[in-house]
């Protein structure tokens, strides 16, 4: 016993004569990569949108100082169902944790990017991996402009799809994220303006805007901002 302690001790000197060593000769130490100080973003588009839609809100959060590394956004094929499109996005919140180091990334979405975001949440293991999630302008209990189109995930987003309906049965907003949704009443392509609205989210009506201004909006950006810090 008194061998090994004195082992003991010997060994603990030596790393404390190495590290004395090291600091004077201005050698840094190695530490352990520190988490971010706050969640990353990744912007979702909507129905035959692309990337370039939240060049507005791009701006603005650099500004606000997120850097490049802090933010992704990402262009589909808004043809294919939301279930297909919820899989690509699962494939962007993981590259973006990996490239930041976070645990948990903020969703914000405009239109339709609201329900390919919800169903990866729910039905794709999302929910342990977001900490905050916005709707701008999304058909959450759908649209009636979706009667006039074709595509599946358009219509997907038709009242009372069996899409919807499996997407907002037993809990609109599962987990322990933190939902936030923004409305217009001027809506031109939420009908009814309402849809948005999710039980249990923080659900904020806008001026009169429409739906691509709500994207390009001072005000929406400043709420959005505040409520993903």
């Amino acid at each position: 016993m008194h061998i090994t302690s004195t082992a003991r001790r010997l060994g603990m000197a030596a790393i404390t004569l190495v590290a004395t060593a090291t600091a004077a000769l201005g050698i840094a130490t190695p530490q352990a990569a520190a988490a971010p100080a706050r969640d990353p973003i990744l912007f979702v588009h909507g129905w035959q949108g692309s990337a370039s839609n939240w060049d507005y809100m791009w701006g603005r959060f650099l500004g606000a100082g997120y850097s490049v590394r802090e933010i992704a956004r990402f262009s589909y094929d808004s043809s294919q169902s939301n279930e297909d499109i919820a899989l690509e996005m699962k494939s962007q919140v993981d590259a973006l944790r990996a490239k930041t180091g976070a645990a948990k990334v903020d969703i914000i979405t405009h239109s339709m990017g609201g329900l390919n975001s919800r169903w990866y949440l729910k039905n794709l293991g999302g929910l342990g991996s977001v900490d905050d999630w916005v709707s701008i302008g999304g058909p959450n209990h759908g649209t009636e402009v979706a009667n006039g189109c074709l595509d599946v995930s358009c219509v997907e987003m038709r009242p009372g799809s069996a899409f919807l309906t499996d997407l907002n049965s037993t809990d609109e907003t599962p987990g322990q994220v933190n939902y936030g949704t923004w409305w217009s009443p001027c809506d031109e392509i939420i009908n009814p303006d309402e849809s948005t609205i999710l039980s249990g989210a923080a659900n904020t009506r806008t001026l009169c805007l429409g739906h691509l201004s709500l994207l390009a909006s001072a005000t929406v950006f400043e709420g959005v901002r505040n409520f993903v810090k």
